[in-house]
């Protein structure tokens, strides 16, 4: 009511509560304004505060690189602190509680959340990763891992295996985190920043995996816990099997607490036919006969050395009454890159020099080695048992200068050993499980199945079927070409290019030994090889073309994996391509292949994959 005791209309009462809640709402609708504004504004701060830091912690990777690649344990250290500081800053701002709330919001919170998630794994790679390894660092000396006649400390690296392990589980486990993200549904912005940081933890994973394996089985296998001895096969190039060679010179290296020695010496043919044959798997019994268990020369014509190793070693325990703890193979390449390390071997021993007559080098290096021990012998020894003692000297006197100290570049050996190792060249295979479910894991082993294969991986292996030293002559090349897709399958074909550059009057200007002088069916001068490509898992070969003409080819299958054979015989001069294509290949991974190492580059043999043309008309 007014004061004249009348009461006032409706109308006036409810304008004015009309106009209040109008000047409520504003108000609130200001309020809410500005709260979404500085909200803006603090996570816009927020996320400078991310980019900035994390930027930062990039830019410490290479100088940290620096600091360990030149041996400075203090300033790595340093560095890993400053990495330390910047990856917590990060984490502490995408752990703002307004930046969690934006995480959680519709639409737009899986950008916070995987900036979060990017920053959280940057503070554990650093915290849990880096800094445990730096801080064993000052300790670890992988060079120390090298065999000598004087042994090796390798009671730092076994104390060390722990952190090791530790700092590789925590990257692994932020690497996973990472890959759970569904980048396609966030921001380019933030997209590509996780796809970088993805791969880079990724090669990360997988060298401090490998740094992790190798410190828990290399000091037992370097004899850490006793005596070791390997039965070290040289493979010979010039006689092609799906390894790399035939198994010319063998040799029992002995490694007790990292010191090395060669002990006995054989060859292949001394260790003679075995009777009863060894029992080898049915499928690889089909597709290479029952020679895998038969002949030392023979236990690698399948391209699994686990199989082959296994075999050998049970072979020189029924010859010798040794049985060995691993088997070790290398080829004259590989050798090469040792000496490349290592600097040239004189050749002092008077049974190799008086069997050479002064026709070979007596002073081996890695430019000389491959010509001398893959050709150059077969003209200057005759007789295939003078030509295992060559060998099998060499191969002595290199692992001698080894064990004596002759390591020259330290680094340079390690990469050289790791280079024949990437190129299939140097193999192990150990006879203790626990240690060959790890050495499975890497090409190392040799395996076709298993972790070591990738999910779209071929093989293309050779094994020679002239019973010469001819393949020194040979040259190939080896090509993925994917195919257009059908109803749905993936396609490949894998092309082979061999050429046998022997000189024209091969038959009678190489020596008999070299040739085979037609003894095994194959003209002197010619090469018979056969190929064998495998694709695969749960593909199947389709077709066999053999110099544009389709052609009939032997059809199998290994550890689930498809086997196409086809064999080829070169005339000197001649050249043929051999095209194997798989279909039914349902991995959606990028295809690649592993080839039998031979005497060339494995870079000149495996080209680059090529894509067929598709739907041409469209």
């Amino acid at each position: 009511m007014d004061t004249s005791g009348r009461t006032k209309p409706t109308s006036e009462r409810g304008g004015r509560r009309g106009r209040r809640r109008y000047v409520t709402a504003f108000a609130w609708l200001a309020v809410t304004v500005v709260l979404v504004t500085a909200s803006a504004a603090w996570l816009g701060t927020r996320a400078t505060v991310i980019k900035d830091e994390l930027e930062a912690t990039a830019l410490l990777i290479p100088a940290l690189k620096d600091d360990l690649a030149a041996d400075k344990p203090q300033e790595a250290k340093a560095t890993t602190d400053k990495l330390q500081s910047h990856a917590a800053a990060a984490r502490d701002a995408a752990s703002d509680p307004l930046w969690t709330l934006a995480a959680s919001a519709p639409w737009i919170g899986a950008n916070f959340s995987a900036v979060a998630e990017v920053a959280r794994s940057a503070d554990d790679v650093a915290t849990l990763g880096v800094a445990p390894l730096v801080q064993v660092f000052d300790s670890l000396n992988w060079d120390s891992l090298l065999p000598s006649t004087a042994g090796a400390n390798l009671e730092p690296v076994q104390q060390a295996a722990p952190s090791v392990s530790s700092a590789a589980h925590a990257v692994r486990i932020s690497a996973e985190r990472l890959e759970r993200i569904d980048a396609k549904a966030l921001w380019p912005q933030v997209a590509e920043p996780l796809m970088r940081t993805r791969e880079q933890l990724q090669a990360v994973t997988g060298a401090l995996d490998a740094s992790s394996n190798a410190a828990q089985i290399a000091p037992g296998m370097l004899g850490a816990d006793g005596q070791r001895n390997y039965l070290l096969m040289i493979q010979n190039n010039a006689e092609v099997r799906t390894s790399g060679g035939i198994p010319g010179a063998l040799a029992v290296l002995t490694l007790d607490n990292g010191k090395l020695t060669l002990g006995a010496q054989s060859s292949a043919g001394e260790v003679g036919v075995m009777s009863p044959v060894l029992s080898v798997d049915e499928e690889q019994q089909q597709i290479y006969s029952t020679r895998l268990g038969k002949y030392m020369q023979d236990v690698n014509l399948t391209p699994d050395f686990p199989t082959a190793a296994a075999t050998a070693q049970a072979m020189w325990e029924r010859k010798t009454g040794q049985k060995v703890d691993g088997v070790i193979s290398m080829d004259p390449v590989a050798l090469g890159y040792v000496l490349d390390a290592t600097g040239p071997v004189k050749i002092t021993d008077p049974e190799i020099l008086a069997l050479t007559g002064g026709g070979l080098p007596t002073e081996l290096s890695g430019k000389n080695v491959v010509p001398t021990m893959l050709s150059d012998v077969y003209a200057k020894i005759a007789l295939p048992r003078y030509q295992d003692v060559y060998f099998a000297g060499v191969a002595k006197q290199i692992f001698g200068a080894l064990s004596n100290g002759q390591k020259g570049d330290a680094k340079g050996l390690i990469d050289g050993i790791s280079r024949g190792a990437s190129e299939g060249r140097i193999l192990l295979w150990s006879a203790a499980a626990q240690e060959q479910s790890i050495l499975a894991k890497y090409p190392l082993s040799g395996s076709i199945s298993g972790p070591s294969v990738a999910p779209a991986q071929f093989g293309v292996y050779f094994n020679d079927g002239t019973g010469a030293k001819m393949d020194y002559y040979v040259k190939r090349t080896v090509q993925l070409v994917k195919e257009c897709s059908i109803d749905g399958y993936e396609q490949t074909t894998v092309r082979i290019i061999s050429k046998n550059e022997a000189p024209a009057d091969a038959a009678t200007s190489l020596p008999p030994y070299v040739t085979a002088g037609g003894a095994y069916g194959v003209a002197a001068g010619s090469v018979q090889t056969n190929v064998i490509a495998y694709g695969p898992v749960q593909a199947n070969v389709e077709t066999a073309v053999v110099d544009g003409k389709k052609s009939d080819f032997g059809a199998h299958h290994h550890a689930n994996r498809p086997v196409g054979t086809v064999t080829v015989t070169l005339a000197p001069g001649q050249s043929s391509a051999v095209e194997l294509t798989f279909g039914k290949i349902v991995q959606h991974a990028e295809p690649s292949v592993v080839v039998t190492p031979t005497v060339q580059p494995v870079k000149d043999v495996v080209l680059a994959t090529e894509n067929a043309v598709c739907n041409p008309g469209k």
